[in-house]
């Protein structure tokens, strides 16, 4: 596949001729003339045509073959860039806050209420603006699609009548990491591309395209100009534009590169993917017929939908790294378990193999930085900033670390200066992103918490990461070090055990419902494991007396289920319901439904089902007798509760917690169920000490 279908090439053809031979009127007929003495009786208008005709169809195809084609990463063949284009969207003018403080990113980030730090706002049609605007800066950070927008636009811009663009422009681009001197020739790199495809007189034809205005000018990567030139480069550029500015042009450049220096151009900022792009690029990506039969794009974009794959979906905000998400589901239909693999693999496509593909030279700053050496530099400003619960921080203090940690290290390059490392980072692999003037922050959340999870199991800091195990921005830290502690996470899911232990131990009552829930279940025939018996019993309690909300189906399928086990036993709703309206016939049903379900599983040692349900019975009548459910009566509440209080050995007294005693058994929950979670997450578990903490869930601390 060339990357434009074959009507596509014959459309291009179409709408290229016309243009070429008009900017050809006079200077081919003198070609043409000498062709003519030279080679006898040859019709001069028919010759001109197949000149015109065949240098058209030639650029077409090139650059079709060239730019029309997508191969990132590790794809094994490159695929059509139209098959899996997205359209793209820059963010609106009022939404790029370049002069906000740090103080006033950090609250609108947790005004937010989501991961993402590019905060949504208004945003325009990439395309719409690029047809607009005669002289276009695109702005973005590495990865964001800055390349394939250009490439596209110029695809768009050969399709004639059916494409979107008003303007009848000859599109050429122009790498410009090419030019690797400080005397760049734009107009002869222009002339090399049409020479290439056959087009006569390629210098008259250049000259008289620039002078018509009839080129579409793409110069993709400003940054990629080796640093040495950069001045000189983009004067040439100004000079460039100013002369011919009747044809069109479109810049890209990393955002972090970027100083406003062209004038003439309008800067826009590229937005990162919302929802409805995620799911058209996953939907685009996977469309051979195997696929569609399969439903592997929607099967895809489900999984991203799913809690446990928030962060991975975070990362899916940029076009490179949902190629990479899309890429390892293809291979495995799925994700990995241990994510932390998953978000170690992105930071090494961003650290080493991006910068590698784009081939950009002249960064001397990284001479003898590493890559390993620089995700130590940037785990340490992760954990740093993120146990100080600071996501944004300002130049001078990036720096700073920066100058610390290599003046620390024996083994550090000592000439590097720290903000020429802070530059390059931020410019060639955009980790660290520049959100507004002299403000950065890490390009995702997810970076951030991976390279805080792998400072935490580098420096042996299990212990204090424990002590936040009740704060739930702390949760994809503790799920990606049980994924990282390759020698197993016993130690971890021991000091998490020993940290929940305290949550209670100031609260009698809570203390005094744990020590219930072993005396009621310990013996008794029930199949379940012991915590699974006390977990159940709990919520059963806390279910009677309306504090968590646990509905009917949830309750029964979970103790009907053979498999139910530790790690579906914290899966139900924990939201407070002190107050709602009740109808008491329907609570009745759903009681005797309950008591049925725990005389099957036998989950009580010493507790008369039969009894109970013989006396919710009795009540269900006497509601039928008065002709209408009763509502709002305490007593009737009161009474139900002690029928099955008196039936499990309860004291219902144990149930009239507080607020506060609330909140602190939710804690409680979280981190057990957290514990849960990061044994699944790890690479290995000692079945032993796995069976020690188990045995302890919801015992009162000895």
């Amino acid at each position: 596949m060339t990357g434009l279908e074959p009507w596509i090439v014959t459309t291009a053809i179409n709408f290229l001729a016309p243009i070429v031979d008009e900017v050809c009127k006079g200077f081919l007929k003198d070609g043409a003339g000498k062709l003519l003495k030279e080679g006898g009786d040859i019709d001069v208008g028919k010759a001109m045509k197949e000149m015109v005709f065949e240098a058209s169809k030639a650029y077409a195809k090139k650059y079709a073959d060239r730019h029309g084609v997508l191969k990132v990463l590790w794809m094994r063949e490159h695929i059509s860039l139209e098959s899996v284009y997205t359209g793209l969207k820059f963010l609106d003018e009022s939404e790029t806050n370049r002069w906000i403080s740090v103080d006033a990113l950090e609250q609108s980030y947790r005004e937010s209420k989501n991961r993402r730090f590019q905060k949504e706002g208004k945003t325009q049609d990439g395309m719409v603006i690029a047809d607009d605007k005669q002289f276009l800066m695109v702005l973005g950070q590495p990865g964001a699609g800055k390349s394939t927008f250009l490439r596209r636009m110029g695809l768009e811009a050969l399709k004639g009548k059916q494409k979107i663009s008003r303007h009848k422009c000859i599109p050429v681009f122009l790498e410009l990491k090419t030019f690797k001197d400080d005397k760049v020739d734009i107009q002869k790199q222009i002339v090399a591309e049409f020479e290439t495809c056959g087009f006569p007189e390629p210098e008259k034809f250049t000259e008289n395209a620039l002078k018509q205005g009839k080129l579409l000018i793409l110069l993709d990567g400003l940054d990629e100009v080796p640093k040495a030139n950069t001045s000189a480069v983009i004067t040439q550029i100004q000079n460039f534009v100013d002369r011919y500015d009747k044809n069109r042009f479109i810049a890209s450049c990393r955002i972090a590169a970027y100083r406003s220096s062209f004038r003439r151009f309008f800067d826009v900022v590229m937005a990162d993917f919302d929802n409805a792009q995620i799911k058209a690029f996953i939907n685009n990506w996977f469309q051979s017929e195997k696929d569609k039969q399969m439903g592997t794009a929607q099967k895809c974009w489900e999984l991203l939908q799913k809690d446990e794959n928030i962060a991975a979906k975070e990362l899916a905000r940029t076009p490179l790294l949902l190629t990479f998400l899309c890429l390892v589901y293809d291979r495995s239909q799925g994700f990995p378990s241990n994510r932390s693999s998953l978000y170690s693999k992105a930071l090494r496509i961003l650290l080493e193999e991006w910068a590698a593909e784009k081939r950009i030279e002249g960064w001397t700053v990284y001479e003898g930085l590493n890559v390993e050496l620089e995700e130590f530099l940037l785990a340490q400003i992760a954990y740093e900033n993120f146990v100080k619960d600071r996501l944004f921080f300002d130049r001078r203090y990036v720096v700073e670390q920066i100058k610390i940690f290599l003046a620390s290290n024996l083994n550090a390059p000592k000439h590097l200066d720290g903000e020429a490392v802070l530059n390059a980072v931020a410019i060639q692999q955009g980790i660290l992103v520049e959100r507004a003037e002299n403000v950065f922050s890490f390009s995702h959340l997810t970076l951030q918490e991976y390279l805080t999870a792998q400072y935490i199991v580098d420096h042996h800091q299990i212990e204090l990461l424990a002590e936040h195990i009740t704060e739930p921005r702390w949760k994809e830290v503790f799920l990606l070090v049980a994924g990282l502690m390759r020698g197993g996470a016993d130690n971890l899911l021991t000091a998490m055990e020993t940290q929940t232990q305290q949550i209670l131990v100031d609260s009698p009552k809570l203390l005094a419902l744990l020590a219930w829930t072993e005396q009621a279940t310990n013996g008794s025939k029930s199949k379940f494991k012991s915590a699974i018996k006390r977990i159940t019993a709990l919520f059963n309690a806390l279910a009677l007396a309306h504090t968590l909300d646990l509905t009917l189906d949830r309750a029964l399928d979970s103790a009907w289920d053979s498999n139910f086990d530790l790690d579906r036993a914290f899966t139900f709703d924990l939201s407070l319901t002190l107050t709602r309206d009740r109808d008491y016939h329907s609570i009745l049903v759903i009681d005797i439904a309950r008591a049925r379900v725990f005389e099957e599983i036998n989950l009580y040692k010493d507790a008369d089902f039969s009894l109970l349900i013989s006396e919710l019975e009795a009540s269900k009548s006497r509601i039928y007798d008065n002709s209408q459910p009763i509502s709002g009566t305490t007593s009737f509440d009161e009474k139900i509760l002690q029928i099955w209080c008196n039936t499990i050995h309860l004291d219902h007294n144990l149930l009239n917690l507080s607020k506060s005693e609330i909140k602190i058994l939710q804690d409680y929950f979280y981190a057990n169920s957290l514990i849960v979670q990061c044994k699944n997450a790890a690479v290995r578990v000692s079945p032993h000490i796995w069976q020690q903490i188990e045995d302890l869930m919801l015992l009162p601390p000895s």
